[in-house]
């Protein structure tokens, strides 16, 4: 997982490289709780309807999606992770880390995870 600052690049500059380097970009925009980041990426990953917006849920959902993009033959995803200073506090943030890079290792070059701080 990479990590970046906002104050030194741009959403539009991510999202540049990544197409530069022949991925997809799905963005999860800033949320200021646990709850409501897991609930994003839900929305935005599109994950099922009994996706239980927890840690463990979070964690086997990447997997399935993962799982998608080779199946699917699509080409690899970059989740470009919009990361709000109050998120950051929270102990919660560390854990998420942990789980996205669990998910990249699963995933291996299909998936990549960037956080860009807010």
């Amino acid at each position: 997982m990479k990590i970046y600052s906002g104050d030194t690049w741009t959403l539009e500059e991510l999202k540049e490289q990544v197409a530069d380097a022949g991925r997809r970009s799905l963005v999860v925009p800033a949320a200021d709780s646990k709850r409501a980041v897991l609930e994003t990426f839900g929305e935005v990953l599109n994950f099922p309807e009994h996706y239980g917006v927890n840690l463990d849920a979070l964690n086997d959902s990447l997997h399935d999606f993962a799982d998608s993009i080779t199946e699917n033959g699509n080409p690899p995803v970059t989740v470009l992770w919009q990361v709000a200073a109050p998120f950051r506090a929270d102990r919660s943030f560390g854990v998420m880390c942990e789980v996205l890079q669990d998910a990249e290792r699963y995933a291996g070059k299909d998936l990549a995870v960037t956080a860009v701080l807010l």
